[in-house]
C-alpha cells in the first residue's frame, strides 16, 4: 500500500517542522557559543543534528512508501532569548509542541487505515517521551541549582 496523499500531504509538513526544529536548535547553539557556554552549545549541536535525522527517515519512509516527498520552505527561527534558562524552558515547550504534531500524524495514519505507517510513527511517539523528559530534566536543574549551577549545567551537557 503507497502512502495516501493525505498521509504523504501531512508527513510534508512533518519533515518541515523537523527541519525547522534542527535550525531552531542551531539557533539556540550559537546563542551559547557566543555566551561562552560550550556544553550547552554542544548540546543543542547534537539536539540539531538528531533533528535533521528525524527530516531524513521522514524523507526515506515517505519515498518507499510511495509518497511524495517535498521540502517545503523553512521559516526563520528566533535568535535571541532572555537567559541559559529561557533557552532550556523554550526547549521543552517546543518539544510538547512537536508531541502534538507527531500525535497528530499518527490521528492521521490511523484515519488512513495504514498500519505500516502507524507502526513506523510509534518510533517517533517514543521518541518525543525522551525528548520531553530530557528537556525537563535540565528545567529541574536550573530550578534546584538556579543560575548559580549554570557552571554544572554547562559541564553536564558538554558531555552527550
Amino acid at each position: 500500500m503507497n502512502l495516501t496523499k493525505k498521509l504523504s500531504d501531512a508527513f510534508n509538513e512533518q519533515i518541515k517542522a523537523e527541519m525547522w526544529s534542527s535550525n531552531l536548535y542551531l539557533s539556540m547553539a550559537v546563542y551559547f557559543m557566543e555566551a561562552g557556554l560550550e556544553g550547552c552549545a554542544h548540546w543543542m549541536k547534537k539536539q540539531s543534528e538528531e533533528e535533521l535525522e528525524h527530516a531524513h527517515k521522514l524523507i526515506d519512509y515517505s519515498v518507499k512508501r510511495g509518497g511524495k516527498a517535498i521540502i517545503g520552505q523553512i521559516d526563520a527561527v528566533p535568535a535571541k532569548w532572555e537567559s541559559p534558562q529561557d533557552v532550556f524552558e523554550n526547549v521543552y515547550k517546543h518539544e510538547l509542541h512537536v508531541s502534538e504534531r507527531i500525535d497528530k500524524l499518527m490521528d492521521v495514519a490511523i484515519a488512513e487505515n495504514d498500519k505500516a505507517t502507524q507502526d513506523f510513527l510509534w518510533w517517533f511517539v517514543r521518541e518525543q517521551v525522551e525528548e520531553e523528559e530530557t528537556a525537563k530534566g535540565i528545567l529541574d536543574k536550573f530550578a534546584v541549582y538556579g543560575v548559580h549551577g549554570l557552571y554544572c549545567i554547562d559541564r553536564d551537557l558538554g558531555k552527550r
